[in-house]
């Protein structure tokens, strides 16, 4: 993991983390008070966001990154280059920044390992005044995922 400032990211990155951060301004949590925004960029530069949406039904809830990765299904994309994700609490930023649960991890993984594309995760505060720069390889070690399952094509 790499702290970054925002000067130093490229224009996709930042590109990418301006679109998680107008999506976290939409997220509905009225439980947590945690907005999160999240937006991938594909390898020719689409970008697509989402934020998360919660439930009175906890388990219903759908954080902003399996949001991002159903948004881009849908519009066709399924290949990533990068992930950044914005949160805050109660409207102000967070002293650190959040990374992906284990289920968005895993959801992540499966289109990564598919693709045979790295995806990197840009990690910011509300003011990106902490920014963090990571790879899902290593926020997810010994991955399980379609090939585990002898499954190699594209679907």
């Amino acid at each position: 993991m790499t702290e970054m400032k925002f000067i130093q990211l490229s224009d996709i990155q930042k590109q990418v983390l301006q679109a998680a951060s107008e999506a976290m301004k939409r997220a509905y949590c009225p439980y947590s008070h945690f907005a999160v925004g999240a937006a991938l960029a594909t390898p020719v530069g689409n970008i697509i966001a989402g934020a998360n949406v919660e439930n009175s039904a906890y388990g219903s809830t759908i954080c902003a990154e399996r949001s991002a990765i159903c948004h881009a299904n849908i519009k066709g994309f399924r290949q990533f280059e990068h992930l950044a994700i914005v949160v805050s609490h109660n409207g102000f930023a967070t002293s650190d920044v959040a990374a992906p649960c284990g289920a968005c991890r895993q959801m992540l993984w499966e289109f990564s390992s598919l693709y045979k594309q790295k995806l990197t995760l840009i990690l910011a505060t509300l003011n990106h005044s902490l920014i963090k720069v990571v790879t899902l390889d290593d926020l997810l070690p010994m991955a399980f995922g379609p090939g585990d399952m002898g499954f190699r094509g594209s679907p």
